[in-house]
């Protein structure tokens, strides 16, 4: 039986499998394995929690198992909770595992705790077993360039792993997303292209090449690019995403439209296919644009209460923003995200010990299950998908600088998104630009005609934003000398 579930994990039929390892699991005299396969099944479905309790069952059931306890160091990284993480890590290493995935699971722990020398050892241990493997240089290369702003340095732990042998095309992509960080777009885009010459038959390579040589205004080689991933990719949703984008770039929106629709049609939820099609409805006056995008309705500010134990609620975010000023390390926003000019934290707020924070989610679930109630019922994709719950899947904090911004852009793990402000630019914010204001619908490339945002927010310390993760949204930059600072999370139904 096991063994059947465990095939089904591999197949990605993950419903199937919990069917098989539940009861196993819950057995007075269940196995080491039967635990495990139920916590990797409970976890593919987004259920980390629960998954924790049966790690920490297999813990005391077997505790002389380093297995055991890497695998509840691993879950409890996945819930952002680093210190917990890093003792059971060091568990597991005390009882002989010491391989490189107990090291990468000891770096990502030290990482969420804020251990960012231990984490750089760690992450080193872990290649030293491991050369060539691409997850973890990509993770390493990234607190590099964040920790000091060293491009040099991180692309050379890029490099050192695809001359251990590591698989090239992550690699590459990996390197070109440090050149865009560090505003080195041209070479991005020149080294996208030779990856695109030397890799012809790799779908992700000719999209990347294909939306580079788009941003660089080459529209005709970012067609010819998005064709070629088809060929590679025939009817696969990221190429069906990308042409979409391409189309619309060239002013082609019902092309655009027929194809981010191809892929929803495999992908029905998929956030990016979404986003493009809304927008090339947008641009033919289609009503699906006023479907998904129906910013009266579906795009909410809701001021929280103060949480219990602060008198006032300047009291308490000015704790809040102590809290999270503690756990802003970096120097540079990440590489794959869409801020500038700014850092962001690398763990899931939801699983800090910090009271501070673990009220701010206290606060917030009233003005979520309001916006919940009050999208109302549907057909349409975002409402069809209501259950009336919730899961918080991903919470984070940003910090801008002066300057700073978030690029328009979409959230692909959720469902409903959010912005919360902690500090606000408060002049800026005055100004009639709408410095530092919550922007909505602008797509984050060139389309042909332009589509300028069509909805604002005005930010306010106390306020969250609530909206499709579907839609397309970010930062008017702003230049005063102020701060601004966030909190971010995804909402997926429950």
């Amino acid at each position: 039986m096991l063994d059947r579930a465990k095939a089904l994990l591999d197949a990605g039929r993950t419903a199937e499998a919990l069917a098989i390892t539940g009861p196993l699991a819950d057995r007075d005299d269940a196995s080491h394995r039967a635990l495990a396969l139920h916590s990797t099944a409970l976890k593919g479905l987004g259920r980390r929690q629960e998954a924790l309790n049966f790690d920490a069952l297999a813990t005391v059931k077997y505790a002389s198992s380093g297995v055991a306890w890497h695998n509840l160091a691993a879950t409890l990284d996945d819930l952002g909770r680093g210190r917990d993480a890093v003792r059971a890590a060091e568990r597991a290493q005390s009882l002989g595992q010491d391989g490189a995935l107990t090291w990468g699971v000891m770096a990502r722990a030290r990482l969420a705790a804020g251990d960012l020398d231990g984490a750089e050892r760690a992450y080193g241990e872990t290649l030293r077993r491991a050369p060539a493997r691409v997850e973890t240089a990509g993770e390493l290369a990234d607190l590099v360039w964040m920790r000091r702003g060293d491009l040099a340095a991180a692309q050379q732990v890029l490099d050192n792993a695809a001359h251990a042998g590591g698989a090239a095309p992550p690699l590459l992509l990996a390197k070109a997303k440090l050149y865009e960080a560090a505003g080195e777009a041209a070479q991005a885009d020149a080294l996208l292209t030779r990856a695109a010459q030397m890799l012809p038959d790799d779908p992700a390579i000719l999209i990347a090449a294909a939306q580079s040589a788009l941003e660089a205004g080459r529209l005709a080689d970012a067609e010819a690019l998005a064709l070629e991933a088809e060929k590679a990719f025939p009817g696969g949703p990221p190429v069906m995403n990308e042409l979409a984008i391409v189309y619309l770039a060239q002013g082609k929106p019902d092309l655009a439209l027929a194809r981010a629709r191809e892929g929803l049609r495999i992908l029905p939820h998929d956030q990016s296919l979404l986003g493009w099609a809304a927008t090339a409805a947008r641009a033919l006056g289609d009503p699906l644009y006023g479907e998904l995008c129906d910013y009266a309705r579906l795009v909410r500010a809701y001021d929280i209460a103060t949480p219990e134990g602060w008198p006032d609620l300047p009291a308490y975010l000015a704790d809040l923003a102590t809290s999270l000023n503690r756990i802003h390390l970096f120097t540079q926003h990440p590489a794959a995200q869409s801020l500038r000019e700014g850092s962001q934290t690398t763990y899931r707020l939801t699983g800090s010990d910090d009271p501070v924070i673990q009220a701010f989610f206290r606060a917030i679930d009233a003005p979520i299950r309001q916006h919940i109630e009050a999208m109302g019922e549907g057909t349409d994709p975002l409402r069809a998908r209501r259950t009336g719950d919730y899961r918080i899947e991903g919470a984070w904090s940003v910090r801008l600088r002066p300057g700073g911004f978030h690029r328009d852009h979409f959230h692909g793990e959720g469902w409903l998104s959010s912005a919360f402000y902690v500090e606000t630019p408060e002049t800026a914010l005055d100004s009639p630009e709408r410095q530092g204001w919550i922007r909505f619908g602008q797509p984050p490339f060139r389309t042909d005609p332009p589509l300028p945002a069509e909805h604002y927010e005005r930010p306010k310390p106390g306020r969250l934003v609530l909206f499709p993760s579907y839609m397309w949204h970010g930062t008017v930059p702003f230049t005063t000398d102020e701060k601004r600072m966030t909190i971010a999370f995804d909402i997926v139904p429950a």
